[in-house]
């Protein structure tokens, strides 16, 4: 019988499973929503249990499809949604509070007040990222603060701290393996990426206890075994990446200078930098793109909170599109001469910006404003934000000459959008044949650990694109809209 590879790919809004066959063909896959709370303004949770289930259960309906026996599964890979911060007990696996999501912003005072005793140089020089709620280290502080006696727990070692492929997998082994990979490591502000460890003086500013933390390895390694229980056999767990560094593997971007952007919740840009840790100085982050063997190769990270959650809510929120995949038709019908732009801060602004303070706005609404006019403007704000990071990765990389972007995710299905997307950036964008690069990237990992696919170097071989969109907007036009955006982030920034 062939080999099969399970990917299991848990985002922000639902958990999704892929069966894979040993030459990356997906052939059967399961996609499962999961609800999302919102307890106060600005603050995002989801349900740990939820998640556990929706998992189990994708993952069965995937193997199921797949019409093959669990025993042909040669091993499994994971990518999470990054920053989401579980805290759990050791003896039972339970958390002890709602997972806070990386969209959270609760602890903006916590990052504020160690931004006024001057610790923001120390958390960027050795994690390479910003003291923003956005990451993970002081929503566990949090968590240690408002649960009781969990502070006290957690020093005794009876709890354990974790992002969702940390929960996955100690559920999955039954407890038996407490881990995670370099990539979810270093969205943490807790670990020097540097080193590639934890972080001693990081660990005490922020109050969390080491005892708590995962042991770091590489991103294709031997993290544990699936208990059998689960889904019928035992099954090497030997691939975990970040969503995002599981994308950038997934487009084959493992040369210096490629770069990938994907769209999903939110929208991620990665610039490859190879083996060197580039400091930015336009606010972008430094993190690690992957580790294998040992060795990691770095990225200049643009983060955007709100990409695809712009268009969910116009549909659930305003409920003034039925479907999201109508807003491509929608954009294309709206009035030309009508210049709406929505700044979709929901939860502040990330790259490079970084205001956690400030809120969503529309600029230029007129009595003549329609849905039309309202999801062009959603569309074209990821396509501006992507601008906006690729024009500050090109000021901290140095580099001149025309970037081609490989893009994925589930805006890029909308040729309206990509095609606004290279006319705005004046640059090609490539979509590939697979867009799920991200359970592509986990799957490839996982292979590559199980020695069933080949070195990064012959993986990057098979990389196919299915379109590029080349600009076709002329320079005014560009130049006037890019104006435009511009001035309306000015606005609510003021």
């Amino acid at each position: 019988m062939p080999d099969f590879i399970l990917a299991i790919d848990q985002g922000t809004t639902s958990s999704r499973a892929i069966v894979f066959d040993a030459k990356l063909r997906p052939k059967a896959s399961a996609q499962k929503e999961f609800k999302q709370y919102f307890p106060d303004s600005g603050w995002v949770e989801h349900d740990p249990e939820e998640i556990w289930k929706s998992v189990l259960a994708t993952c069965r309906a995937a193997i199921s499809k797949a019409r093959t026996a669990s025993k042909n599964i040669r091993c499994l890979g994971i990518t999470n949604q990054r920053e989401t911060t579980v805290v759990w007990e050791r003896k039972t696996g339970k958390a002890i509070h709602k997972a806070i999501v990386w969209q959270d912003r609760r602890t903006a005072e916590i990052c504020a007040g160690l931004k006024a005793q001057g610790h923001e140089k120390l958390f960027t020089a050795k994690t390479g990222l910003l003291l923003d709620p956005y990451f993970s280290g002081t929503k566990v502080s949090w968590i240690l603060d408002h649960v009781k006696g969990a502070r006290e727990r957690a020093e005794r070692g009876e709890l354990c701290f974790g992002t969702i492929d940390s929960f996955l997998i100690w559920r999955l082994t039954g407890g038996e393996s407490h881990v995670t990979d370099a990539t979810n490591a270093s969205r943490t502000l807790l670990c020097n990426i540097h080193s590639g460890t934890w972080d001693d003086e990081l660990l005490g500013t922020l109050r969390v206890p080491r005892a708590m933390l995962p042991e770091v390895k590489d991103c294709a390694a031997d993290f544990g075994v699936c208990d059998g229980k689960f889904f019928g056999a035992a099954i090497p767990i030997q691939g975990v990446a970040g969503d995002q560094q599981a994308a950038t593997i997934g487009q084959a971007c493992f040369d210096p200078g490629m770069m990938k952007s994907t769209y999903g919740t939110g929208c991620f840009a990665l610039l490859n930098t190879g083996t060197v840790a580039v400091a930015s100085n336009n606010r972008l982050l430094t993190t690690v793109a992957y580790q294998l063997e040992g060795k990691r190769t770095y990225a200049l990270e643009g983060a955007i909170f709100i990409a695809g959650a712009a268009v969910q809510w116009l549909r659930d929120g305003l409920k003034v599109v039925k479907k999201a995949a109508d807003t491509g038709a929608l954009a294309k019908a709206a009035d030309k001469n009508q210049s709406v732009y929505l700044v979709p801060a929901f939860v502040g602004l990330g790259a490079p910006y970084w205001n956690a303070e400030v809120r969503g706005a529309l600029f230029g609404l007129t009595r003549a404003t329609t849905n039309k006019e309202l999801a062009r403007a959603a569309l074209e704000a990821v396509c501006y934000q992507t601008n906006d990071l690729l024009e500050a990765m090109k000021r901290d990389w140095g580099a001149t000459g025309q970037t081609i972007l490989r893009v994925d995710g589930g805006m890029t299905a909308s040729d309206w959008t990509m095609q606004f997307l290279a006319d705005v950036l004046g640059a090609p964008v490539d979509r590939p044949v697979v867009l799920e690069t991200t359970a592509l990237g986990a799957a490839y990992l996982a292979g590559l650990q199980a020695g069933l696919l080949p070195k990064p170097e012959i993986f990057a071989k098979t990389w196919k694109r299915q379109k590029r969109f080349t600009p076709k907007m002329d320079t005014e036009t560009r130049a006037r809209k890019r104006a435009g955006w511009a001035e309306a982030v000015k606005k609510l920034l003021a």
